[in-house]
């Protein structure tokens, strides 16, 4: 794989493209960050790469830089990740994600960019069968989140297919989980994600997990979900970018590892690491979630050099409280 340019990572001060950044860097790739810091964090790290405040809206921002670097490659990770707030704010969601992507595609267009990689998500699927979804099943989300993200694929398909670029597209399932040496992790406040709440609950910085539902078709009557951790998540991107660089076709690829664990799996073994119980209560269970929902992860395997590091539940859950306390402790 090529290391004489620059590669680009919008959303780098973020959760996962911070951690993505750390994966170029510690394999000697030149780095320039691309972030508006309204989530992320311009932690020291990125002290070591080229950074630049702006949005990915900005085409003259992003054209400099493709041009000042000599950027032959982008991982796109800038975006807005919530599920509740694009049902409530769904215009915000189109213009962060999609127009956003939309006019970060033009540049790369215009830049001459030959590699654009995509972090979407498996909302994209909407209801999933009973079995792992693979990247061949239905497209049809259920909130505007999902169909920003999707409406983003098909522009990169179709600018592919006019042979300006080619595309690698992640589907994630449910990223966790911080930097085995605690160099980056999650800073978001009042999580929405299972694992963040249960470990704000254990810590006392919220009231008691609430676990929706209990009687759903899965073994113990609560909801399954396929967790990768966040270091493997950021070399499988590593891993993509080389696949495209040496000559790959554009490809459309779920990142799991292909088995779920379930809500109570989860908060048992979280309360066996931490020694103490997480405080849970159960809800009536929300309405349109699946009850399972895991990867088939056959493509992913069958396409890319990679193999994860950190795919055990006691891996994700150690590393997600190590780092959660580390920040409870600075405050």
């Amino acid at each position: 794989m090529g290391k004489g340019n620059s590669i680009l990572v919008t959303g780098g001060a973020g959760y996962i493209g911070g951690q993505t950044v750390l994966a170029l860097l510690d394999q000697g790739f030149e780095v320039c960050v691309l972030d508006d810091l309204s989530t992320g964090h311009r932690n020291d790290f990125l002290a070591r790469t080229h950074f630049y405040e702006g949005r990915v809206h900005d085409q003259a921002l992003v054209k400099n830089v493709l041009v000042r670097h000599g950027i032959r490659s982008v991982l796109h990770f800038a975006g807005s990740i919530k599920v509740d707030e694009s049902v409530s704010n769904p215009l915000k969601y189109y213009e962060n994600n999609t127009e956003g992507s939309r006019a970060l595609i033009e540049a790369c267009m215009a830049g001459g960019v030959e590699n654009f990689i995509f972090s979407s998500t498996a909302a994209v699927y909407g209801t999933t069968p009973g079995r792992p979804v693979s990247e061949k099943d239905t497209t049809f989300p259920l909130n505007p989140y999902g169909w920003s993200k999707l409406f983003t694929e098909r522009l990169l398909e179709d600018v592919a297919a006019t042979g300006a670029l080619k595309y690698g597209i992640f589907r994630y399932f449910n990223v966790a989980g911080a930097d085995p040496d605690m160099r980056h992790g999650q800073y978001q406040e009042k999580p929405v994600h299972l694992i963040g709440r249960a470990i704000d609950a254990l810590l006392g910085g919220a009231p008691p997990l609430t676990v929706f539902g209990k009687a759903l078709a899965t073994p113990d009557g609560t909801g399954v979900r396929d967790y990768i951790h966040v270091t493997d998540v950021a070399d499988a991107h590593v891993a993509l970018l080389a696949y495209l660089e040496e000559g790959g076709e554009s490809r459309r690829l779920n990142l799991g590892y292909g088995k779920g664990y379930s809500v109570l799996e989860v908060v048992t073994a979280l309360s066996e690491i931490a020694g103490r119980d997480v405080p849970c209560e159960f809800g009536a269970a929300r309405a349109g979630e699946a009850p399972c929902v895991v990867a088939n992860v056959a493509a992913l395997r069958g396409v890319l050099n990679w193999q994860p590091k950190h795919d055990t539940l006691g891996q994700i859950l150690r590393h997600s409280l190590d780092w959660q306390e580390a920040l409870a402790a600075k405050r």
